[in-house]
């Protein structure tokens, strides 16, 4: 028997039909999906320390659960001590049912661990349907442990989407069960 995580089956049960009957598309294969979840991490103290390079990618594979690779520079800084081909934070990219379990951990055990939490903000598209996420500090990961956090620090998630517009993506990832923010404008007497 194959595994298929919840909330994959949720996309193609209730999330297409839903899409499909608000946008009217044509063909149901025109319905926006979430193609990849990317993890990015700079550190920036690593040009002094290459050991907190190794702490990012070993938090970051914990995080996933999948193995994170280090970004390395692209020029030579000399005011920053960086050289070329450097190593100076990490990533990871999930597809597929790892994207799905990670979305699935992400939106139900981490995001309501975020201090004075209120909703995502939903000014983050980047006009081509992507949304990108900032997280401050990594502690909201059940995965870590405080006990050995030496550093505090933060990582970017992007959400890669299928969609050729924001609105599309928007309501996607809201489909999907990302707390976007209510934007409720109330008129001024």
């Amino acid at each position: 028997m194959k595994y298929t995580p919840l909330l994959r089956t949720k996309y193609t049960k209730e999330i297409v039909p839903a899409l499909h009957k608000q946008f009217q598309y044509k063909s149901i294969m025109q319905v926006p999906k979430l193609l990849k979840i990317v993890l990015s991490q700079g550190v920036g103290t690593a040009t002094s320390d290459k050991k907190l390079v190794d702490v990012a990618i070993d938090q970051m594979t914990m995080i996933t659960g999948q193995k994170a690779i280090p970004t390395l520079s692209k020029k030579a800084i000399s005011n920053f001590k960086l050289r070329e081909n450097m190593p100076i934070g990490c990533r990871v990219t999930l597809r597929g049912n790892r994207m799905y379990e990670f979305l699935e951990r992400f939106i139900s055990v981490s995001l309501p661990r975020v201090r004075d939490f209120r909703g995502i903000n939903d000014k983050s598209f980047d006009g081509r349907g992507n949304y990108t996420l900032g997280i401050a500090e990594q502690l909201i990961f059940p995965e870590i442990d405080i006990d050995k956090i030496t550093k505090i620090t933060g990582m970017d998630i992007t959400f890669v989407t299928s969609a050729p517009s924001d609105k599309e993506a928007l309501a996607l990832l809201k489909e999907l069960g990302l707390p976007f923010k209510n934007q409720v404008k109330t008129e001024m007497a």
